[in-house]
């Protein structure tokens, strides 16, 4: 192992997966942006073309999560040769997922007409999802090159790529959303475009950098002979990445059907919690990052045969996550005003969003810890369970007590958590129950496995 601490250690591999995280996100800020400065159709098609594709996504790649603890602890336990077989189902399962994927979003758009909206932006929503069909391959594809590189402790890689990726979205952008070069403006699917080139070009720099460097001959990926898809193998990793996929699916949809929800109270409690949520999102970057760190340096030490160590270890990480994302909340709570007038300068949303402000402050810590004890369980290979306690607090508890608060159908709620604040209780309270429930749960395991 090493003589540094585990904190240490966790931080070293966090940073940079960190960085990573917040390239990916502004994309989806270049994209809003420019779409929004096409035409107002083309904003509201992104923004339908983004709730469909993500939620597709988020599920596709949370299976494909299932690879970060198995070769996490094939590389503890020295095993290259089996990661390099892991890595080649990995590569199958991308493919069949996103065929799976590619099917649900080609057949998406006929569900637009149920939501009777106009036929141009249905006509660009459906467009746009179209062209996002050709990045779904790509993107998995490049999923299993980040799994191999977080599970062995080269998270940098993955990093720079994605910092290139960044570096191209806004001339490939600008040329397919204004037009430019012969290429006629497209506007919304114009982004879908560019992210679809970025994916591909990210994949191709991805294998093309494990076919060429020296540390992953060790692996035997190329030049050991075509492999056919093994369902055992294959089996394997869906029994453990369809829960962690569910999982990521019940988190995302939560916070979509909590818009939903709130969008009947009008466009000003709309407005507050676009703000407040898209604020949320950035920080969860940072417990993110630590969470994923700490999952693979335990998945490691039990591949060791360490358990003791995979303990340290976890409650490290825990520590680590909880002290910054309650720093980080009081840095918030204390620059709430500012951060909210660097989103828009109407005083009406900014009053909306104020109060929502509160919760985001101090549900960090839940947040933090629950989003951890996650990780480390997937650590474990433990994930069935975390996904049920997460679809009874989040859908039912959150969802659920956020509705009989929020919209108050009998009259019972105070009228301080009426309204968006009252959604955000109950999402803040859900989060609480995941992360007591969570830890509960990772003790056992912990005591069980030592």
């Amino acid at each position: 192992m090493t003589s540094r601490t585990p904190t240490t250690r966790i931080a070293a591999l966090a940073w940079p997966i960190l960085i990573g995280q917040l390239a990916l996100i502004a994309n989806g800020v270049i994209d809003t942006t420019m779409a929004a400065r096409f035409s107002a159709i083309d904003l509201a098609a992104l923004a339908l073309g983004v709730s469909i594709y993500v939620s597709i996504f988020v599920g596709l790649s949370g299976v494909m999560q299932a690879l970060l603890p198995t070769i996490g602890q094939l590389a503890g336990a020295q095993r290259f040769a089996a990661i390099g077989a892991e890595v080649k189902q990995g590569l199958w399962l991308a493919l069949i997922l996103s065929i799976v994927g590619g099917v649900v979003l080609l057949f998406s758009p006929a569900f637009l007409q149920l939501s009777h909206i106009g036929p141009e932006l249905q006509a660009k929503t459906g467009l746009y999802l179209q062209i996002q069909v050709l990045a779904l391959p790509a993107t998995l594809l490049f999923r299993v090159y980040a799994a191999l590189n977080t599970a062995l402790l080269r998270p940098k890689m993955v990093m720079a790529i994605q910092i290139v990726a960044l570096a191209l979205k806004v001339p490939l952008n600008a040329l397919f959303v204004f037009g430019g070069l012969g290429i006629p403006a497209l506007g919304g699917p114009g982004c879908a475009l560019a992210s679809t080139l970025i994916a591909w070009l990210m994949a191709l720099i991805a294998w093309a950098l494990v076919y060429r460097f020296p540390f992953y001959r060790q692996l035997h990926l190329f030049g050991s002979g075509f492999v056919w898809p093994q369902w055992k193998t294959l089996s394997t990793l869906l029994k453990l990445g369809i829960p962690m996929g569910m999982s990521y699916f019940i988190e995302v949809t939560a916070f979509t059907l909590m818009a939903i929800f709130i969008a009947r109270l009008g466009p000003l409690a709309l407005g507050g919690h676009q703000i407040a949520a898209n604020m949320g999102t950035v920080l969860y970057m940072l417990p993110l990052s630590i969470a994923s760190a700490t999952g693979t340096l335990v998945a490691q030490a039990i591949g060791a045969g360490n358990p003791v160590l995979a303990r340290h270890i976890g409650n490290a990480g825990i520590r680590l996550a909880a002290l910054l994302s309650v720093l980080v909340g009081l840095l918030v709570w204390l620059g709430r005003e500012a951060i909210i007038r660097a989103y828009t300068p109407d005083a009406a949303i900014i009053a909306a969003a104020l109060p929502l402000f509160v919760y985001i402050g101090f549900y960090q810590l839940f947040d933090s810890v629950q989003v951890t004890a996650a990780f480390i369980l997937r650590a474990y290979k433990v994930a069935l369970v975390p996904t049920l306690i997460y679809a009874l607090a989040l859908w039912g508890i959150g969802l659920g007590g956020g509705y009989l608060l929020g919209l108050d159908p009998y009259h019972l709620s105070p009228p301080m958590w009426q309204g968006a604040a009252g959604f955000w209780l109950g999402n803040s309270a859900s989060l609480g129950l995941v992360a007591i429930s969570l830890l509960y749960y990772l003790r056992r395991v912990q005591r069980r496995t030592v």
